[in-house]
């Protein structure tokens, strides 16, 4: 079970389904992972459908407590706590699954439906099928219909750049060479599937060939531990220092780009926090964007774009005057990215003027970018309060001292 880059849930690795089962044709195969698989796919006396609906009840009791209902030494007693019989091979006397008491009784009772070793009895093996969970009183609140739609924002949103991004999968499995499964050779006949078909290829020329204009291949948006950053990229001069990191001008050797590099030291901060904020939230217009993030030893890089116009205090001071309408639109900018930011349940905690800067010499309040995320937070506890005490003193909410 994974998520897609918008939190969204997706079955996966099909390898051990079956089709066509149903109440009058079964399965017979002692296949899956044990503590997930059905009593009667344990004791091999065939299974249909409603073995999914067991295997379902227990990742929702994984789910719920953080650990699995039916877990022993090994899989022999593992098998055995899931069919309830004792040693002499007699079925044991029915014992209730132990239910944790902080559980809703609405989760309890949609947890005992599910357990029900005869399959027939179980919550969903009837003619309604998964109608029969959704009617249950646990789903309540749940609108299928949107659900369906996919539009219920999910409770959780990895923080990718891309659909392609592997930031959440160890390197030991995304830096092997992929290799494609052999296909099933082709019969005698299968030529004449492609009977009476025919191809042009386009002209080399023309509208398909890609524009001399058109704009440099990005910088791939992935973590790179196995790639140093120095083999990418070629430090300029230094443009800023912080606590914890020093910014610097960088040239990207393939495309000649110009980026903003920020080293940080993961001995004094751990830069975890900064960079899944960064990846989630990069792609709105007033934010810095994450191009590339790289480690190496005890420090992390992290490219972002360069911003060319400077900090807003020192584009301020330039200019003779500064009146009550730029500031006015330049604060509208900064309320509406704010505004986005804490709708996402994430707090910079670090605004003041040397964050906020031009991406560009235009002035444009659109230009305006809030940098330096080190010390913003994504909310997760119940009532919303940090604790966590990393300001910049002159800025500082009294709250966070």
């Amino acid at each position: 079970i994974l998520l897609d880059e918008e939190g969204h849930i997706k079955l996966t690795d099909f390898g051990l389904s079956k089709e066509s089962i149903d109440h009058e044709k079964k399965a017979y195969s002692f296949c899956g992972t044990v503590e997930y698989m059905a009593p009667e796919v344990v004791n091999r006396q065939g299974h249909s459908h409603s073995a999914d609906w067991w295997s379902y009840g227990v990742l929702m009791f994984e789910m719920l407590t953080g650990s699995l209902p039916f877990q022993g030494k090994d899989r022999k007693e593992t098998m055995t706590l899931i069919l309830k019989v004792n040693p002499a091979g007699a079925y044991a006397r029915r014992a209730k699954l132990g239910m944790p008491q902080f559980l809703s009784s609405e989760a309890q009772g949609l947890l005992r439906s599910l357990f029900k070793r005869n399959p027939t009895n179980r919550l969903g093996s009837g003619i309604d099928g998964a109608e029969e969970l959704k009617r249950h009183p646990f789903f309540s609140t749940i609108d299928w219909n949107k659900l369906y739609r996919r539009e219920i924002s999910p409770p959780f949103k990895p923080a990718v750049s891309q659909p392609e991004d592997t930031y959440y999968f160890d390197t030991e499995f995304t830096s092997r060479t992929p290799k494609d499964s052999p296909g099933i050779p082709p019969s005698a006949g299968a030529h004449q599937l492609f009977r009476g078909f025919s191809f042009v290829a386009p002209p080399s020329g023309g509208e398909d060939r890609p524009s001399s204009t058109s704009p440099s291949l990005s910088v791939p948006k992935m973590l790179n531990k196995n790639v140093a950053f120095t083999d990418v990229y070629t430090l300029r001069e230094s443009i800023g220092v912080g606590s914890y990191s020093v910014c610097k001008r960088c040239v990207h050797k393939g495309t000649n780009m110009e980026y903003a590099v920020k080293i940080i030291n993961k001995s004094k901060k751990d830069p975890s926090e900064e960079i899944e904020i960064l990846r989630r939230y990069g792609q709105h217009p007033n934010i810095i964007a994450l191009k590339d993030v790289y480690e190496e030893g005890n420090s992390v890089y992290l490219v972002t774009d360069l911003m060319r116009g400077g900090e807003l205090l020192d584009r301020i001071l330039r200019q003779k005057f500064f009146s009550e309408r730029e500031a006015c639109a330049v604060l509208f900018t900064m309320c509406k990215t704010v505004e986005y930011l804490h709708s996402q349940g994430v707090v910079h905690r670090d605004l003041k003027p040397s964050n906020i800067l031009y991406v560009d010499e235009s002035g444009n309040p659109e230009s305006i970018r809030i940098c330096d995320f080190g010390f913003a937070k994504q909310l997760r506890a119940e009532n919303g309060l940090l604790m966590t005490p990393c300001y910049t003193a002159n800025f500082v909410a009294p709250e966070v001292i």
